[in-house]
Order: C-alpha cells, then sequence, then structure tokens
C-alpha cells in the first residue's frame, strides 16, 4: 500500500472503500474496495475531501485490513453463527437461533491486547433471539502485519483451549414439575399466585410443565414432591415458597434430603438472595442425567425481574452454573427496579 494525490490517482487500485455521507440521505461506499480509478472519478473523490488516496501495493508480510478480519473472524465464530461480509475490515456475527451467548473474556482480552484489531461483543450468559446481532470484529488499520494476526490468533487459541472466542448454546426442550409450599396456600388461606409467575415465565422457553404439586411446611412430603417429578421425568424441579430463615419455612431442608448437591443456598444478588439451586444426578438404564432443583424466594413473585431470570435462560441451554459464578455476580446483581423495566438491555446481571 502506498499513498498518492488524489489528482495522480488514474489507473490506480484502491485498498478501502472510499465513503459517501449526506446526512439523512446515505451512508455507504461510492467506491468499493478494488476499483480502478478512472479519470471521471477523481473530480467526486476531491469533493469527498480526499486529496490522497491509499492504493494497493503489496508489501511482504503485511495483510489488507478485509484478510486480517477473516482471521479475526475465524478466531471468534462458533456453531449457529451467521458472518456478514467483510466490508472496511470488520465482520459481524449475528445468531441462527435462539439460545444462550458464550463469551471467553479470556480469549477476548487477549486479542483486544495487542492493539490494531478489536473484538466487540454483547455480553455473555444472556439469552438471545435468532438474528440477534452477537459481535463485530475489525481491524483498525488498512494494513497490519501477518504476524502480528497470527500471535494473536495463538493468544486466543491458549486462552480458550482451542474453541472459539463466541459460542451459541441452542435451548432445549425441558420437561418441568413444580412444588408449592405454604401452609397458608395448602390449607386455602391464601390464593396460589406464585405458580402463575413461574409458568410465564417458562413460556419465554421452550417447556412443557408435567405435574405441579402443593404441600404444607412439612419437609419430608416436600422432599417426596420433588423426588416424584424426577421420577416423572422432569429435567427442573422448581419449588416455591419456605425459603426463608422462618421456622416453618423448611424448603431448603427439603431439598437437601433428596440427595441432591446444593450448588449454592444465597447469592449476592437482589431481589433473590435466598435463592438455592442444586443438581440431583439421576442413573437410568441406558443414561445418566441431571435434574436441576431450584428453590425460588418470594421476591420472584412480585418483582418483574430477580436472580431466576439470570440462571433460568442457562439450565434451558444445559450450561452449567457453579456457586463461584454466582458469587461473581455482587457486581452488577442488584436491581434497579426501573419504573421502565428493560431488561436484558440494563446492567442487571451483568457482573465483572
Amino acid at each position: 500500500m502506498r499513498l498518492i494525490r488524489t489528482e495522480e490517482a488514474e489507473g490506480a487500485v484502491l485498498c478501502h472503500d472510499i465513503t459517501q455521507i449526506i446526512k439523512g440521505v446515505t451512508k455507504d461506499a461510492l467506491f468499493r474496495k478494488g476499483h480502478i480509478v478512472t479519470k471521471e472519478d477523481i473530480p467526486a473523490l476531491l469533493l469527498l475531501g480526499k486529496d490522497r488516496l491509499y492504493v494497493w501495493e503489496q508489501e511482504e508480510g503485511m495483510l489488507h485490513e478485509n484478510e486480517a478480519a477473516e482471521i479475526l473472524c475465524a478466531m471468534c465464530r462458533g456453531e449457529h453463527m451467521e458472518r456478514s461480509q467483510v466490508k472496511e475490515g470488520k465482520i459481524e456475527l449475528t445468531a441462527e437461533c435462539d439460545g444462550l451467548l458464550k463469551v471467553n473474556d479470556s480469549g477476548l482480552r487477549a486479542v483486544n491486547g495487542f492493539g490494531e484489531m478489536m473484538i466487540a461483543t454483547r455480553h455473555g450468559n444472556f439469552p438471545v433471539k435468532r438474528k440477534d446481532k452477537l459481535a463485530g470484529a475489525r481491524i483498525i488499520p488498512l494494513v497490519i502485519q501477518k504476524e502480528k494476526m497470527e500471535r494473536a490468533r495463538k493468544a486466543a487459541m491458549e486462552a480458550t483451549g482451542g474453541e472459539p472466542i463466541l459460542r451459541l448454546k441452542p435451548f432445549v426442550h425441558k420437561k418441568v414439575g413444580i412444588v408449592t409450599t405454604g401452609n397458608e396456600v395448602f390449607y386455602g388461606r391464601i390464593q396460589d399466585t406464585f405458580t402463575p409467575v413461574i409458568r410465564q415465565k417458562l413460556k419465554e422457553f421452550d417447556t412443557e410443565v408435567i405435574g405441579h404439586v402443593t404441600w404444607n411446611d412439612d419437609d419430608r412430603k416436600v422432599t417426596a414432591g420433588i423426588l416424584e417429578m424426577v421420577e416423572k421425568g422432569a429435567d427442573i424441579v422448581i419449588c416455591t415458597g419456605g425459603m426463608s430463615v422462618d421456622p416453618d419455612d423448611r424448603t431448603p431442608l427439603a431439598i437437601k434430603n433428596t440427595g441432591a448437591r446444593i450448588v449454592s443456598y444465597g447469592v449476592p444478588v437482589l431481589p433473590g438472595a435466598m435463592f438455592l439451586l442444586a443438581c440431583y444426578e439421576v442413573k437410568e438404564k441406558n443414561k445418566e442425567r441431571t435434574v436441576t432443583v431450584m428453590g425460588l424466594p418470594g421476591c420472584v413473585m412480585y418483582e418483574k425481574r430477580t436472580i431466576f431470570d439470570l440462571v433460568l435462560p442457562r439450565v434451558m441451554a444445559d450450561d452449567p452454573v457453579e456457586a463461584e459464578e454466582l458469587a461473581a455476580l455482587g457486581q452488577g446483581g442488584l436491581c434497579l427496579g426501573c419504573p421502565e423495566c428493560t431488561f436484558p438491555n440494563c446492567g442487571f446481571g451483568k457482573g465483572v
């Protein structure tokens, strides 16, 4: 690549797009990369403010921005993603299906730390819809050292273990059992207003409620109710009520007594601090499966967004959630309860 005066550019090959911007009318390339400049093009180029032009001249060991962008795209792109055509050193990725976006932060930081190249993504561990934009990757200069791109690629692969920086995990069908607890509901003293909220949130995903039972605050009965749902084939068992520290609230004990592994009882998220997450391992004839058991605090019944909205999408994508990840939600774990909720387009649940 070399720099020449526009008046002397006749016959030269442009090595990048020349964009024309007319406010409210157009923002597009008037001349594309690879265009051979004619005598008639020169006045138009000067009107665009291009007194000098970069024209193509192959240099040993250097890559054009579009070639280098292809390398960046290969570092990022996982399965179930569509890519745009490369334009001015930039490629965008969009979702081919509904799913959970996973971002390898170490790989992302490794690439962005090199300079002269960048990858920007939407936040990981959140659901996306088909056709949603996932990321954009771009080379900053018009040309970049081939060796630098190779070093960036190796650094990314080392950080991710050879996997793409981005992954999209499709949502899968889940069978759900609901166990409602509480003397006040069991004995008909109040109406169950919790279960309708759960059912509504489950409708956002491909779920099938296969059973619903209501028990009083007898932990043995609640334990039996959970195991009954597991026996029916539930992939998820959701327990509502009985999650506080009151003497009658026995749901955490009931979940523990099933033999499930308690991932976390209590999370640094508001609303939802009293949330319990557990995994129950089932050994069947031909396979083993893991049932996710959740104990939901009462706030899920009346708050717009809670810890349930952060964990459910991951469960629906078969993405294991561990205690360390829940602990990391402290920064960003405070819902501000905005009058007009914009979740997930806000800071709630977006930790460090």
